[in-house]
């Protein structure tokens, strides 16, 4: 069977409703990004605030948020297939407003610390939020809109850094109360995921959905197949009978056909329970536990510690805030190139190339800092291209991954698990960083990071399958017993 293209309006209406819910990554941006701003006033003693920060004060400026998103992460899951993708992804929008609206009311030290905390709530769901985009994405372009998210990231972290240049403190958090707010109003105007109403057996709804983000008729046949493609991925006896076909080519046909003919009932069994059961599953998760933590092993948010003491010794006449600047400019333009090539290139030749070219520009940027065998500017220029490969490729994909690759009813109970571990590798990878540097020194500490990055090159080319343009079933068989090997979208 044919796979039908995408329209245009198809295309554009995606693409609308995926800004909108990217708005949230924005405000994760502007969290992360904010304290870079106001460090120095707050350490001061002219601060705005009731009495200066404290040197561990400002450190848990930077880490509460993400000790909030830690503690939130494992109910993420719950939160988005209970209440649905929308309206968890509006709820967890919801501590970004209460965040900064509590610091445009109080000058208190620590409730400002709790503020910040509470605004890691919102980063936890944020990063879950990207199974929304994910679900009502066609397959041609859902790579692409998903990583989307991380660009919505960097945009916020840009606008930080350039409106600190411009606004009064006081300006700046009411800028970030009414973002946050306007989030919130644009998303209840999005429909559901078609997938989660299926899930709940809302079909009708359901119809509404697909018939709004693929703009068909409501009544098409279009719109029928769609649900009956959604049904499919939920049978119980879709496993086992991936297992069975051989040949990837005829994969949708063959399942389709044998699965349309005695529709089976699903059992209420909880997402732990279905996953247990899933093979395909347990090995997708695997997969991306994996790439996730070479990933963070690569250095690139170690380097972001680093980056300006580096910048003040190899540009010492450049203002840190430019400096700063220009970095989020670098991860922004690379996020975007990365939305623009992953639906082309696909996610492993992308996860290869990016992991390869980091390796060695972080083997270079160790040389540089063990043995300073080239001028100070060649440093700024190791950081920029390294936080632009990185970002290509390495830094997105991942996610893009833990989007797609798991069935519809464990999706939530994955990606959950995914967050968590996540922000415990961060947090290890961190407080393992310094004593290491002390021990050995910060050079061969980037050689470590190069040797990481091609060993995630081999991973990737041996072990991550090519999931560009399938559908959950066809990646569902990726990853059952010897059906590695990619399978061809059909044009």
């Amino acid at each position: 069977m044919e796979k039908e293209k995408i329209r245009t309006s198809e295309f554009l209406i995606q693409s609308l409703a995926t800004a909108v819910i990217c708005f949230q990554a924005c405000l994760t941006g502007y969290v992360f990004a904010w304290p870079s701003n106001t460090v120095a006033n707050f350490m001061s003693n002219e601060t705005v605030l009731s009495r200066p920060m404290s040197s561990m004060d400002v450190s848990l400026l930077g880490a509460l948020p993400n000790i909030g998103a830690l503690i939130v992460s494992p109910f993420c899951g719950y939160a988005f297939n209970t209440w649905g993708r929308k309206y968890a992804t509006m709820l967890f929008t919801l501590p970004y407003v209460f965040a900064w609206l509590i610091i445009s009311l109080t000058s208190n030290v620590p409730l400002v610390l709790a503020a910040t905390c509470l605004a890691g709530v919102g980063i936890a769901g944020q990063n879950v939020a990207i199974i929304y985009i994910s679900e009502i994405s066609h397959d041609s372009i859902r790579g692409g809109l998903t990583a989307c998210s991380a660009s919505g990231y960097f945009l916020g972290i840009l606008t930080t850094f350039t409106l600190g240049g411009y606004l009064t403190y006081m300006q700046t958090v009411y800028t970030h109360l009414t973002l946050s707010v306007l989030c919130i109003l644009f998303m209840a105007f999005l429909p559901e995921s078609p997938v989660f109403l299926v899930l709940v057996g809302r079909e009708e709804e359901a119809a509404k959905s697909i018939s709004f983000y693929r703009q068909l008729d409501v009544k098409s046949k279009e719109v029928e197949a769609e649900i009956a493609k959604i049904k499919l991925q939920m049978d119980p006896r879709l496993e086992k009978l991936l297992e069975e076909v051989h040949d990837p080519e005829t994969l949708g046909e063959l399942v389709e056909k044998k699965l349309e003919k005695v529709p089976e009932e699903r059992e209420s069994e909880s997402a732990w329970q279905l996953f247990k059961k899933s093979k395909s599953s347990k090995r997708a998760l695997m997969t991306v536990l994996i790439i996730m933590a070479l990933t963070i092993m690569m250095g690139c948010v170690v380097l972001q510690i680093y980056a300006e003491p580096m910048f003040k010794e190899a540009a010492p006449t450049m203002p840190a805030n430019q400096c700063a600047v220009f970095l989020a400019l670098d991860f922004l333009i690379a996020s975007i190139l990365c939305v623009l090539a992953v639906d082309r290139c696909g996610r492993k030749f992308l996860l290869i190339v990016t992991s390869a070219g980091s390796g060695v520009f972080t083997v270079l940027l160790g040389a540089q800092l063990q043995f300073y065998w080239a001028p100070a500017w060649f440093t700024v220029f190791l950081i920029y291209g390294f936080s632009f490969v990185f970002t290509l490729g390495c830094a997105v994909i991942p996610f893009v991954l833990t989007a797609e690759v798991f069935l519809p009813e464990v999706r939530g109970f994955c990606n959950s698990v995914v967050m968590a571990f996540l922000w415990i590798f961060n947090f290890i990878t961190l407080v393992i960083f310094n004593p290491l540097v002390e021990a050995v020194g910060l050079g061969p500490v980037f050689y470590f990071f190069s040797v990481v990055c091609f060993v995630g090159a081999l991973y990737s080319h041996f072990c991550i399958p090519e999931t560009k343009g399938l559908s959950a079933d066809a990646i569902q068989a990726l990853f059952l017993k010897g059906r590695r090997q990619s399978i061809k979208p059909k044009a």
